[in-house]
């Protein structure tokens, strides 16, 4: 749970990046007379952007919690906050349930703004991408596989999650509103819990209802309207308001110090430029949205803290009668402007209290980030071998291709990332430098070091999937691992374990055929130590005398590689069949090959699979030997091989494997 709440802090600096500038145009458009056109057209982009935070979160959380940081995601982020705010929005609600709209709750009217409905809509859609991106529909509707399928299922868990938003978001809006106006009784007390809460409850958006309790005329308090229209009580009006500028203009920034204060020497560069900018943004406009979030989920409980001052702030100022207002944030733009209305009273000591709310920010976060070594922004470990992340990823592939990407040295030893049908062709700095435990432990058949910068990783017929997610780790496009990693031991058990089946009886068998006339031979005296030692596992191969190819078994083509030389085939019994066309043909790109079926094509045992030109792959130096084998020999009980060494025809039997 740390660590996911650790991805989604990092995941949440996309979209916080942006607010800075946001708040910048708003503040100085505020600063501005209010009678220029250039101060209302700054104030326009600003609010362009704040006005859509939610959906800023929706795409960022989905671009950033993804497993390899893509597009897609994000579109999917998008896609999924959609579908609550327009299903929830008060027209559709009156549609829905048959009704005016002037009769639909008012918890429905500000649904578009809400940042948890857009850090649930993110969520989701990472999780739809972490889960569909790779997934294969039959050939029918293959059109939506993949990245896809993937807002399509957003949409789809978003509409259940709306209709469940639809019975629970009134309830809580209205339990907020009478909470509020409880607390108004409760004079400087209920304005310190009032603060309390409107921090605390920043991260879910049910802020914005406490707020409209207080700020606005829905108890009759209208805090804001009173206060400037001047129609209120002198040293009571703007109670909900005044403590929260000691707490923007100068404790947040002196929580931020203290971040800055704690990041590793290494990243101080690069934290310093995030918290001036937060920092900077909170002072000036009020907008403290950059800073809370920066460690609102990576550091929870200075978060509690925070939310706790801020109470006390509020609770102080009204206490003391002491008053100031705003009508956008408590930021020095709103604070400048304030003093000069007559509602105010005492508004200079709110500065002289702001002045302390610093020292106790600074104090208190310094403490709590060193005595429960929290990982704010910039604490996060870097060591030499690359270390992005301390768990691996959700996916099979991705874990598969982060545990050899740390076995092999990472970016400092890694140079060349490329792949066969059945094993990844790397070229490394130096292959001394290579772990080769880790690397048997990653789940591979086996490996091959060829010389002192080319080594090669038996990993199957699933070796597309593991090379994409390996070249995305060289490009920095996705999180990487290290070997110090205290958890990497059990991850290696559970990727390993996702590849076990259980033992079970004998539940049928798959008669083999020869896929060519020729010579039917053992699978070890192919002249290929990979197939040959049977690190794919085991199978038998054909010497051929022409160039027409045939379908071994019955079964489902499950992929044909881009450069055709090789093709995999699934039975009914779960087999999983690789056809081998020649040994070392890859580098032939595909020229000497004809193949006459597709992905997702059913084809039955004797079925033409391809032609090849045997002469063309003899006179480029390869063999042309045929190799048939069974990847998954976990599936396998026994295999009897008939006709060893002997002439077949392309019909005559050549194995029986029993399956389990």
């Amino acid at each position: 749970m740390k660590s996911y709440l650790q991805r989604m802090g990092r995941s949440l600096m996309l979209p916080i990046a942006v607010l800075p500038a946001a708040a910048l145009l708003v503040g100085i458009g505020n600063w501005l007379p209010q009678d220029w056109f250039t101060a209302t057209f700054m104030q326009a982009g600003g609010n362009a952007i704040l006005s859509n935070l939610a959906l800023l979160f929706a795409a960022g959380l989905a671009l950033g919690m993804s497993v390899n940081k893509d597009g897609a995601a994000a579109l999917a982020g998008v896609v999924a906050f959609e579908i609550p705010v327009k299903m929830l929005e008060p027209t559709s609600v009156a549609t829905l349930l048959g009704i005016k709209v002037s009769a639909v709750d008012p918890a429905f009217s500000s649904i578009g703004g809400n940042v948890f409905i857009g850090i649930i809509a993110g969520l989701i859609a990472a999780a739809m991408y972490n889960r569909f991106h790779n997934v294969k529909l039959p050939m029918a509707i293959s059109f939506f596989s993949g990245k896809r399928l993937v807002p399509i299922m957003s949409a789809l868990v978003m509409i259940f999650v709306t209709l469940a938003l639809l019975v629970v978001w009134p309830l809580v809006y209205a339990w907020l509103v009478a909470f509020g106006k409880f607390m108004v009784g409760l004079g400087w007390a209920g304005a310190g819990l009032y603060g309390f809460f409107n921090r605390l409850l920043i991260p879910t958006g049910l802020h914005q209802a406490l707020n409209s309790v207080f700020w606005f005329d829905v108890a009759k308090i209208n805090d804001i309207g009173n206060f400037w229209s001047n129609t209120g009580i002198k040293g009571t009006t703007g109670m909900y308001m005044a403590g929260f500028f000691p707490i923007m203009m100068f404790g947040l920034p002196a929580g931020a110090y203290a971040i800055y204060r704690n990041a590793l020497p290494e990243r101080k560069k690069e934290v310093g430029s995030l918290m001036l900018a937060g920092a900077f943004a909170s002072f000036f406009t009020g907008v403290s949205e950059p800073l809370e979030f920066s460690f609102m989920f990576v550091a929870w409980p200075l978060y509690v803290i925070h939310a706790a001052l801020t109470g006390l702030s509020l609770a102080f100022a009204a206490f003391m009668h002491w008053t100031a207002g705003f009508t956008f944030s408590a930021g020095l733009v709103d604070y400048v402007l304030s003093v000069r209305v007559p509602m105010a009273n005492l508004p200079l000591m709110l500065l002289v209290q702001g002045i302390v709310m610093a020292i106790i920010y600074y104090t208190l976060f310094n403490f709590a980030i060193k005595k429960f070594n929290l990982m704010t922004p910039g604490r996060e470990p870097v060591s030499d071998d690359v270390q992005l992340s301390s768990e691996l990823g959700d996916d099979k592939y991705t874990r598969q291709a982060q545990i050899v990407y740390a076995a092999l040295g990472g970016k400092d030893n890694l140079t060349v990332v490329d792949n066969c049908t059945t094993r990844l062709r790397l070229q490394v700095k130096d292959t001394s430098l290579v772990n080769e435990a880790a690397l048997k432990s990653s789940g591979a058949a086996g490996f091959k070091v060829i010389d002192k910068t080319n080594i090669q990783v038996i990993i199957g017929t699933e070796v597309q999937f593991v090379a994409d997610e390996l070249g995305k780790l060289y490009e920095g496009k996705a999180e990487s691992i290290s070997l110090s990693n205290d958890d990497l031991q059990k991850n290696i058990d559970k990727l390993n374990g996702t590849a076990v089946l259980s033992d079970s009886e004998s539940i049928g068998h798959e008669v083999f055929y020869a896929v060519a006339n020729g010579q039917l031979m053992s699978i070890s005296d192919v002249k290929d130590a990979t197939f040959a030692e049977k690190m794919l596992g085991d199978g038998y191969a054909v010497e051929p005398t022409d160039g027409e190819i045939y379908a071994p078994v019955a079964g489902k083509v499950m992929s044909v590689f881009p450069t055709k030389h090789a093709v995999s085939i699934l039975t009914e019994t779960g087999l999983e069949v690789l056809l081998h066309m020649g040994i070392d043909t890859v580098q032939l790109e595909g020229k000497p090959f004809e193949v006459v079926v597709s992905e997702g094509e059913s084809v039955g045992k004797g079925s033409l699979i391809a032609r090849v030109d045997l002469d063309a792959i003899k006179d480029a130096g390869k063999e042309t030997t045929m190799m048939v084998v069974l990847t998954n020999m976990d599936k396998v009980d026994e295999i009897t091989f008939e006709h060893l060494n002997e002439v077949v025809n392309a019909n005559d039997i050549s194995a029986t494997v029993r399956t389990k």
